[in-house]
């Protein structure tokens, strides 16, 4: 049985999500205690109930202690990953786009197409937003020969939520390939999305985007930013994201959700310095891709490398993650990552 104590590194919600993944692919029963035992709040939240219970689903398992505020669980997976259509109403804004990070590895080695329909947040603080995701982590995704489809069916926002998004997975072809991401290139191209929900009379996204160029302008950069407005969301919410594509194959990416108290103006400026921060570093990817990309790594084929801006937490327990359950090793040298695979097949 595979043992993991909730408390050590970060003691997040991130422990909780990749050793429950990492248990159902390798059909391991997980033993998981001290559940988020760092964070305000601590043991299971809805959005991380409802990922466990996803992977619970797609592999036919069975939980003990599995409940909202539960501090420990016993997870004893099913031997089968099952394809096919599911959906999941997380109930609250919690992330749509954690459970989907939760359940997407399974995906990955299932024995066809799998669509997920997940109900929730999609734009908020504390995790990645839809188009992030979208526009980012996937196209680097779809380097390692993982093909995934994501669609925002309607935005959701903190505190209501409501939001759906729509994943298509392909399963992929034996292994999971290695990324090499060694040189940070030159940027070919900014782009982005500033979208805003029941707030087009206040200009919400022009605003939003124009703050960005303004600081990108410091730097003889210019961002294209679809200006989009939504009147589907069952709030008021925005988001801005934007993305730098460089010519050795590199997608650093920022983002912002909007929150009270936190203007248009604040916005665009908050994102525009966090991606040149990046940019500033010689990193090959951005500070959250960073550690999104460090799981398929350590399931892949070969030898991943790729530089990022700095260590995070998130990263540090990843890392710690797949060393423990996988037994995949790593080096760290002058912020460049390199994470050997274990090949993981598909059975």
């Amino acid at each position: 049985m595979i043992e993991i104590d909730g408390s050590q590194k970060s003691g997040s919600g991130t422990i909780v999500r990749y050793a429950v993944s990492l248990a159902s692919l390798l059909g391991q029963n997980l033993h998981l205690t001290n559940i988020r035992f760092k964070r305000a709040k601590p043991g299971l939240r809805p959005q991380h109930l409802k990922g466990i219970l996803a992977c619970n689903e797609i592999v036919g398992g069975k939980l003990e202690g599995a409940a909202v505020n539960s501090k420990e669980i016993f997870y004893y997976p099913g031997k089968q990953i099952k394809s096919g259509k599911y959906a999941w109403d997380i109930g609250t804004a919690g992330s749509t786009t954690m459970l989907i990070q939760t359940i997407l590895p399974l995906a990955c080695f299932a024995p066809s197409l799998s669509t997920y329909q997940v109900t929730g947040g999609l734009f908020q603080d504390f995790a990645p937003v839809a188009h992030h995701l979208q526009h980012v982590v996937i196209p680097l995704l779809a380097k390692m020969g993982v093909l995934v489809d994501l669609k925002i069916i309607r935005p959701g926002y903190v505190p209501t939520g409501g939001g759906i998004i729509e994943v298509t997975v392909k399963p992929v072809q034996n292994k999971i390939q290695p990324l090499t991401l060694t040189s940070p290139g030159k940027i070919i191209e900014i782009k982005g999305i500033a979208l805003a929900s029941h707030l087009q009379e206040r200009k919400v996204s022009e605003r939003m985007a124009e703050s960005c160029n303004k600081i990108l302008a410091e730097q003889k950069l210019h961002a294209k930013i679809d200006c989009i407005y939504d009147d589907t969301a069952i709030q008021r919410g925005a988001s801005l994201t934007v993305y730098a594509v460089t010519d050795t194959g590199c997608i650093i990416g920022a983002d912002l959700a909007g929150k009270l108290g936190r203007t248009s103006e604040n916005i665009g400026e908050s994102v525009a310095k966090t991606l040149l921060e990046d940019l500033a570093t010689g990193a090959t990817v951005d500070r959250h891709t960073a550690d999104q990309l460090i799981l398929y790594a350590a399931l892949a084929a070969g030898t991943t490398q790729y530089i990022i801006p700095r260590m995070t937490e998130h990263i540090d327990t990843n890392l710690w993650l797949i060393k423990k359950i996988l037994g995949a090793n790593f080096s760290l040298k002058n912020n460049q990552l390199t994470i050997h695979g274990v090949g993981l097949k598909v059975h």
